[in-house]
C-alpha cells in the first residue's frame, strides 16, 4: 500500500530552502473571484479555476450536470479578475521581491498595488517577475494586493485568427471540436472541447504562486533538471549498460548569485542512508542556470523497474548551491531512481532478420537495456478541471491501471503537462508515462513569437519533471504525422512540402532541442503516430530525419493506431493493422446507469434521449452547436449496430432497467472488441512484425458520458477494465477464427523474459455445459520464448465441427505454465483461460445458466456457480454510493465449477451496505424481460431470469476448477 504523506513529502521536497530568502504562499480561500461585465462577485480560492468557485459560491449549478456544459458558455466567454485580500507580511528592506507563478490559464494582465506588472499567454508557462519597485512605493500595507484579470480565452483565439496576414490551412485539416481556433493559444487544447469530454475553456490561476523576497546575495530556485543516465548515453539509442551512471543537475533561479558558487550533493536511500555524496564537478553557471555533474559507479545503486517488471527502487538526491565561502545559499531535493528508457527506432539488425524479424525498423521501449511488452492505455486529463484534481484522484486511477497488469500509460497530448505528484506516484507504482507536448489533432503557427513561447513552456516542463523514473518518452504531439499532414496531402497535395516544412520548424527545429539540449537520458519522437526515423545524425543541427512514407514493400515501420467503427470488425484479424507497436485503439460505449444518474436527471435516462445524445460527442458537433444531435447520432447509431450485430437485443419491460441492459451491452462489445484486438497486437511479438506494445484507449472518463474510457469518471470499473486486466496477464491464451474458411487457430502469449514451457487444453460443449465427443487430442504441450508467442491449435470448423449445429458449440480453451516474473527468483504458475463460439452471441443456444451467488463475511468472498448451462459475460454489479473493483468479473462460466471472487473497496458511502445490493447476471439475461440488476430504483430489484440477488454463507464456498493438462507445435520468432 503505497502512502499517500510519502507522496506529500515528495512534492513538498521540490519546494526549495534558504535561510536569505522568505517565501509567502498565495494559496487560500480569502481570494476575490468578479467580472464588472456580469456583476458577479464573490469568494475564491487560490489556486482555481472561474467556473468552480462560480459554482462554490452557487452562481452556477455543477458544470458537469445535464447540458450545463452549453448553458455555462458565458463563463466562458467572460473576463474574470482573481483578487487577493491585502498580503501581510512584505518587507520592504529586502534586496528584490519577485513574483512566482506556476501555472496562469491563460491570458492575464498582473498588477500589484495598483501598478501594472506584466502580461501573459501560456497556461503550460512558469512566469517570474521583479516587483521590487512596486513594493518599495506601496508603503500603505492595506493596498498590497494582487490582482489577476484573465480574458476570454475563446474571444482571444478568434481575435488572433482574424489578425491580417495569419496562418491559414488547407479546408478540413484543423479539427474542430466545439470552441474554434485553439490552435493559436497555449492552453489546453482539450478545453475547447474533444470527442470523449465538454468544452469550458476554463480561466483561473490554476497552479500555485507565491512572493519571493530576497537579500542582497540570495537566490531562489524556482526550477530545476536531474538528468541521470549512463555514461556515453545519446538520446534514442541503447546505452552500454556496463557504464557508469552520470547525474547532472541544473538549478534554474533568480536573484544575485555571488561570485564562484559552487554545488555539493548527497545520495539517500528512502531509509536515510547515505549512498554516495561530494562535490559536482564542472560547475558551469550563467545569469539563470547554475549546473554541475558527478559520476556513481555501476552497482552502486539498485535499479528503478515498471511494475511486473522488478522493484521501484527509489532514493533522495539533494543538490545544495554554496558560496565561495561554504555558506548554503539554497537546496532542492528530488527523489529519484536510476534505469534507462528508450525508445529503439534502429534499423533490424542481421541478428533480428535471422530471427524471422521482419526487415524495417525497430518501434519498442527497452527498459534498462531490456525490451519488454509494454501494457497499457491512454491517459487524458481527469477532469474538465484541473484545478480540483488531487493527489488521492491519481493515486486511485494508478491503483486501478496497477491491478489491470498495465505497465505504461501514453499521457496524451492536447491536455495539460501531468503535475509532479502524478509522476510522483508513477515512481511508486511502477507506471511508465509516455509523455507529449501539448499539440494534437492541427497544424499549428511557426511565426517566431509563438515558436518562442513553445520553447520556454518546453524547457520549463522538460527541465520540472527528468528527474522522474516514470518518464519514458516525450512526443511532440498527438496524430501529426499520420492524420495531420495525411489530410494536406488529400486536399492540398501540391502545399504538403509547404506544411511538412512548418511542421518541422515546430516539432523538429524547437521542441526537439527543448529536450536534447536539456537531458540525454529521454528519447523523443514528433509525432504519435509515425513511422520513426528515418536516420539519425547527432552531430547535424537536426539530428533526427523523419521516414514519412518513405517505405520499402515488406518491411515494417513505427506504431500504429486503429478505429473502424463498422462493429463487422470484431474478430476479422485481417482488419487490423500490422506495425512494431500500436498506440491508440478503441470503440466506446456507454457508462453504467449508476454513473448517469450522477450527472443526468432521471427523465433523461433513455439511450437516445436529447440529453444523452448531446453528451455524446462523437461525433463532434465541430463548432458551437449546441443541438447537435445529428452528428451525436452517429455514435449512438454505432453503439446500437453493434449490440444488434453480436448479443441478444435488451428488451426489457421498465424502462430504466432496460437503459441500464443497453449501456451494459454497449460495454461488453467495447471489451470484445478490446481483447481480440489486444491478443492479436500481443500475438505479435511472436511474428515477423515483433510488435512489443498495446495501449488502448483510453484509460477514463473526465465526466459521464458515452466514450472510450474503461474507468468511469467517479472509478467505477467498466466491463473493459476487468477484460484487459484478464487479457493483459502475463500468458495468455487466444483464439483466430476466420469465419469464411472456417480456418480456427489458437495461441498462447507470454510477455515473460525467458522461456515458460506448460500445457494447453481445449474442450468443446454445447451451452447445456455437455462436453462434446470431438474424437481429437485435447491437450498440447507448448514452449514459448522470451517476450514470444506459439500456436497451440489449428483446425477447421468445418471439419471439427461438421455434425454439430455451430448455434450451440463453445469450446473452452486453457493453458497453465511455469515461469518467473522478470528480476524474480520464485517459479510460479500462470493461468489463462479463454471461450471461443463459432456464431454471434445474438444467434447462440444460450440457457438459462441458473447463476447463484453467495457471500461470506468471514472471508469477503462472492462465490457464483452456473447450475444448468455455460454462462457467458457473468457480471458482478452493485448500486450506487460505493466504487468497489471486484477481482474479476465479465468473465465466462462453466456449470459446475464455482467461481471465487474477492474484491477492493476505492470508496464507500454506504457503510458497507453496498454488499447487499450485488447481484450476478450473465449474457442471457439480455433476452428476458426482467432481471435482477437493473438498479432502476436505486437498489437491485426484479425478479425473474438467472441473474441473481446475494446469498449469505457461513463460508464461501471453494473453487474446485480443475486444469487439464495439454501439449503443442511451436511456431513462433526464435528468440
Amino acid at each position: 500500500m503505497h502512502n499517500p504523506k510519502q507522496v506529500a513529502l515528495a512534492a513538498t521536497l521540490l519546494l526549495p530552502f534558504s535561510t536569505t530568502q522568505t517565501v509567502h504562499p498565495l494559496s487560500g480561500s480569502n481570494w476575490t473571484l468578479s467580472d464588472p461585465g456580469s456583476n458577479v462577485s464573490v469568494p475564491a480560492t487560490f489556486p482555481s479555476q472561474a467556473h468552480l468557485d462560480l459554482h462554490a459560491a452557487g452562481i452556477i449549478g455543477d458544470p458537469l450536470y445535464a447540458l450545463n456544459e452549453f448553458e455555462q458558455r458565458w463563463v466562458a466567454y467572460s473576463n474574470w479578475s482573481y483578487t487577493s485580500p491585502p498580503i501581510p507580511g512584505l518587507s520592504t528592506n529586502a534586496s528584490s521581491t519577485w513574483l512566482l507563478f506556476n501555472g496562469l490559464d491563460t491570458f492575464t494582465s498582473i498588477s500589484f498595488c495598483g501598478q501594472f506588472v506584466a502580461s501573459t499567454n501560456n497556461q503550460f508557462r512558469q512566469y517570474w517577475f521583479d516587483v521590487t519597485e512596486i513594493l518599495q512605493a506601496c508603503s500603505n500595507e492595506t493596498h498590497r494586493v494582487l490582482a489577476i484579470n484573465f480574458g476570454s480565452a475563446p474571444n482571444i483565439a478568434d481575435a488572433i485568427a482574424n489578425e491580417p496576414g495569419q496562418e491559414t490551412w488547407p479546408f478540413g485539416v484543423q479539427q474542430v471540436y466545439e470552441f474554434p481556433n485553439r490552435w493559436f493559444i497555449r492552453k489546453e487544447q482539450s478545453d475547447f472541447g474533444w470527442d470523449w469530454g465538454p468544452a469550458f475553456a476554463p480561466a483561473g490561476p490554476w497552479q500555485p504562486a507565491w512572493i519571493v523576497q530576497l537579500g542582497s546575495q540570495a537566490v531562489h530556485i524556482r526550477n530545476s533538471i536531474v538528468d541521470i543516465y549512463r555514461q556515453g548515453q545519446l538520446n534514442l539509442l541503447p546505452p552500454d549498460q556496463s557504464q557508469p551512471w552520470v547525474v547532472n543537475a541544473s538549478l534554474d533561479y533568480f536573484g544575485n548569485l555571488p561570485d564562484n558558487a559552487t554545488l555539493t550533493y548527497v545520495l539517500n536511500d528512502l531509509q536515510n542512508h547515505t549512498i554516495s555524496s561530494g562535490a559536482l564537478s564542472d560547475v558551469n553557471t550563467t545569469n539563470a542556470t547554475i549546473t554541475g555533474s558527478t559520476i556513481i559507479p555501476d552497482g552502486t545503486v539498485d535499479l528503478w523497474w515498471p511494475s511486473q517488471l522488478g522493484p521501484q527502487n527509489l532514493y533522495y538526491i539533494t543538490i545544495s548551491l554554496q558560496s565561495s565561502a561554504k555558506v548554503s545559499l539554497a537546496s532542492v531535493t528530488k527523489r529519484i531512481g536510476f534505469r534507462t528508457i528508450v525508445l529503439n527506432e534502429t534499423p533490424i539488425s542481421d541478428a533480428q532478420l535471422a530471427l524471422g524479424i521482419a526487415a524495417g525498423n525497430n518501434w519498442h521501449f527497452e527498459i534498462n537495456g531490456h525490451e519488454f511488452y509494454a501494457k497499457g492505455s491512454n491517459f487524458i486529463p481527469p477532469d474538465p478541471f484541473w484545478a480540483r484534481v488531487t493527489p488521492q484522484r491519481i493515486e486511485q486511477l494508478f491503483q486501478s491501471v496497477v491491478a489491470g497488469n498495465q505497465n505504461m500509460l501514453r499521457v496524451w497530448a492536447s491536455g495539460a503537462y501531468s503535475p509532479d505528484f502524478m509522476y510522483d506516484l508513477a515512481d511508486e507504482y511502477g507506471i511508465l508515462l509516455w509523455s507529449e507536448f501539448e499539440f494534437g489533432d492541427a497544424l499549428y503557427p511557426v511565426d517566431q513569437a509563438f515558436l518562442d513561447n513553445v520553447r520556454a513552456e518546453a524547457e520549463y516542463n522538460v527541465r520540472r519533471v527528468n528527474h522522474h523514473p516514470s518518464l519514458a518518452l516525450w512526443a511532440g504531439g498527438n496524430e501529426l504525422e499520420n492524420l495531420e499532414l495525411m489530410l494536406v496531402n488529400q486536399s492540398a497535395p501540391k502545399q504538403l512540402a509547404k506544411y511538412t516544412a512548418q511542421y518541422e520548424t515546430l516539432f523538429l527545429n524547437t521542441l526537439l532541442p527543448a529536450v536534447f539540449e536539456n537531458t540525454r537520458s529521454i528519447s523523443y519522437t514528433p509525432s504519435s503516430t509515425s513511422n520513426g526515423w528515418q536516420s539519425l545524425n547527432f552531430s547535424a543541427t537536426h539530428p533526427i530525419m523523419e521516414r514519412y512514407n518513405n517505405l520499402t514493400t515488406g518491411s515494417v515501420y513505427g506504431e500504429t493506431d486503429f478505429y473502424n467503427y463498422n462493429p463487422a470488425v470484431l474478430h476479422n484479424a485481417s482488419a487490423l493493422p500490422i506495425g512494431r507497436f500500436s498506440n491508440e485503439f478503441g470503440y466506446h460505449s456507454m457508462p453504467s446507469l449508476q454513473s448517469w444518474r450522477q450527472q443526468v436527471l432521471a427523465s433523461d435516462l433513455t439511450f437516445n434521449s436529447t440529453t444523452v445524445l448531446l453528451r455524446d460527442h462523437h461525433d463532434p458537433a465541430g463548432g458551437l452547436n449546441t443541438s447537435n444531435t445529428a452528428n451525436s447520432s452517429i455514435g449512438q447509431a454505432q453503439m446500437t449496430e453493434a449490440v444488434e450485430m453480436w448479443y441478444p437485443t435488451p428488451g426489457k419491460r421498465d424502462a430504466v432497467a432496460n437503459f441500464s441492459a443497453w449501456c451494459h451491452a454497449t460495454q461488453v462489445f467495447q471489451a470484445d472488441l478490446y481483447v481480440f484486438e489486444i491478443a492479436f497486437y500481443r500475438r505479435g511479438s511472436g511474428l515477423p512484425n515483433r510488435q512489443l506494445g498495446s495501449l488502448y484507449w483510453q484509460l477514463e472518463d473526465q465526466w459521464v458520458a458515452p466514450t472510450w474510457a474503461g474507468i468511469e469518471y467517479d472509478g467505477r470499473w467498466k466491463v473493459l477494465h476487468y477484460a484487459a486486466k484478464d487479457i493483459y496477464e502475463p500468458v495468455i491464451i487466444a483464439p483466430y477464427y476466420n469465419v469464411t474458411t472456417g480456418n480456427l487457430s489458437v495461441w498462447v502469449t507470454s510477455d515473460l523474459w525467458e522461456a515458460v514451457s506448460g500445457t494447453a487444453t481445449f474442450h468443446w460443449y454445447d451451452w447445456s455445459g455437455k462436453q462434446l465427443d470431438m474424437n481429437t487430442t485435447q491437450s498440447v504441450a507448448f514452449e514459448v520464448g522470451a517476450i514470444n508467442s506459439t500456436q497451440v491449435l489449428q483446425t477447421f470448423t468445418t471439419d471439427v465441427l461438421a455434425k454439430y449445429d455451430l448455434t450451440n458449440v463453445v469450446l473452452h480453451m486453457s493453458v497453465e505454465a511455469q515461469g518467473r516474473l522478470p528480476n524474480t527468483n520464485t517459479t510460479r504458475t500462470f493461468r489463462h483461460d479463454n471461450f471461443f463460439n463459432p456464431t454471434p452471441l445474438r444467434t447462440a443456444q444460450l440457457i438459462d445458466p441458473g447463476l447463484t451467488l453467495t457471500y461470506s463475511p468471514t472471508t469477503a468472498i462472492f462465490t457464483i456457480t452456473s447450475t444448468r448451462g455455460i454462462a457467458a459475460w457473468v457480471w458482478l454489479d452493485y448500486g450506487e454510493g460505493a466504487v468497489v473493483h471486484f477481482d474479476s468479473n465479465g468473465f465466462w462460466l462453466l456449470p459446475g465449477q464455482p467461481r471465487e471472487v474477492g474484491f477492493t473497496v476505492q470508496s464507500d458511502g454506504t457503510g458497507g451496505a453496498w454488499v447487499n445490493t450485488v447481484t450476478v447476471q450473465s449474457m442471457w439475461d439480455q433476452t428476458q424481460a426482467t432481471s435482477v440488476g437493473s438498479f432502476a430504483n436505486g437498489t437491485a430489484n426484479g425478479t425473474g431470469g438467472s441473474g441473481a440477488p446475494i446469498a449469505y454463507t457461513g463460508t464461501a464456498a471453494k473453487t474446485s476448477i480443475s486444469v487439464l493438462v495439454i501439449v503443442a507445435a511451436a511456431l513462433q520468432i526464435l528468440l
